[in-house]
């Protein structure tokens, strides 16, 4: 498995991270384990949770995914070894990620408490990349609705980007997180957070995470350029878009125990052309005789400004065909192919 830097740190992360928002509610804690165990075996030294964790985000599952995350740490005693990264939330109303339902937001008190609770759960003294899940100002997240920026409220009440970079800060300088990274951002915010970094001495950002696949390349739009200046690598999650990619919901199709079956929130990956767009993926894999999931899976490690790509399964059995995508090489030939699709349909799920 190789490793690249993250961001301009002296950390070394896999070009695979496992993602384990299945654990607690998909996976029960002896398949986490197995999967922890699958993935540092095969050379995986990055793990991505959050606070927020298992999907889809109840009351009664907050923090089981860091949980089974922790359990599994201190039964194998091999902290050492890895690389951990967590989220806060940002902005919600969600009742339950804070005490006596208060609205979570990004303050200096509230990321200070998810900190503490997250390392109670995860049964470590530190966690090497605390992640902002979302910002705390109103953006539109997650593919919703077709808005542009300027069609959504604003609120003159957000917590100022100094004010949260401060907080996490403070807690870089308790050793109780190593670095600080982004989620679910824009460039402007990413830009604003560099800008604090450098004018108020606080600490720089590493990473983004954000959506990133075949039918959803918007973040070369901007954030791909800013990722490779300002060496803030991206942190690619859902390169199968979110299964669909595999083809398996392909017209209409709801296969049992799958994520949308079940849960019924893959509407960003529900728009129009997007079959069609993943029809002709899977049509450019069988001819180059290549698995369509492998092809997904390189095609986003390949890209320059990635500095890993976050995969996550509910089986071993989907995991070994995951990393098999390590052999398949995106020549400079299948790329324009690729980008040949990319035209014709550019973008569907964004």
């Amino acid at each position: 498995m190789k490793k690249r830097p993250l961001g301009l740190t002296d950390i070394l992360v896999s070009e695979i991270c496992l993602g384990t928002m299945t654990f607690g509610q998909q996976n029960t804690e002896a398949e986490g384990h197995e999967q922890l165990d699958f993935a540092l075996d095969h050379g995986i030294n990055f793990i991505d949770t959050a606070e927020l964790y298992s999907i889809p985000p109840k009351a009664e599952t907050y923090g089981s995914t860091e949980t089974i995350i922790g359990s599994w740490l201190k039964k194998r005693g091999n902290r050492d070894k890895l690389i951990i990264a967590s989220k806060v939330v940002g902005r919600s109303k969600s009742p339950w990620f804070r005490p006596n339902g208060e609205e979570a937001r990004l303050t200096p008190s509230q990321i200070r408490y998810a900190l503490e609770n997250s390392l109670k759960r995860l049964q470590t003294d530190y966690i090497d990349l605390y992640q902002l899940h979302w910002p705390d100002r109103n953006i539109g997240l997650f593919g919703e609705g077709g808005t542009t920026f300027y069609d959504i409220p604003h609120d003159k009440n957000e917590v100022p980007i100094e004010e949260t970079l401060g907080a996490l800060g403070d807690l870089v300088q308790e050793g109780k997180i190593r670095h600080v990274g982004l989620s679910n951002e824009t460039a402007w915010g990413t830009s604003q957070f560099l800008e604090n970094s450098k004018t108020k001495n606080l600490p720089r950002v590493v990473s983004i995470q954000n959506a990133y696949n075949l039918i959803n390349r918007t973040f070369e739009i901007g954030l791909a350029e800013m990722s490779l200046r300002e060496k803030v690598g991206l942190l690619a999650y859902s390169p199968l878009a979110q299964g669909y990619l595999t083809g398996k919901y392909l017209n209409g199709a709801r296969p049992a125990g799958a994520r949308t079956t079940l849960f019924d929130r893959g509407q960003r990956y529900q728009k129009p052309s997007v079959d069609e767009a993943i029809k002709a993926y899977h049509q450019l894999a069988l001819a180059e005789n290549i698995d369509p999931v492998q092809l997904a899976i390189a095609f986003v490690t390949s890209r320059p400004f990635v500095t890993s790509n976050i995969i996550g399964a509910t089986s071993i059995e989907q995991l070994k065909v995951i990393l098999g995508a390590s052999s398949v090489k995106i020549t400079p030939e299948l790329e324009e192919k690729i980008n040949a699709i990319h035209q014709v349909y550019s973008n569907p799920a964004p």
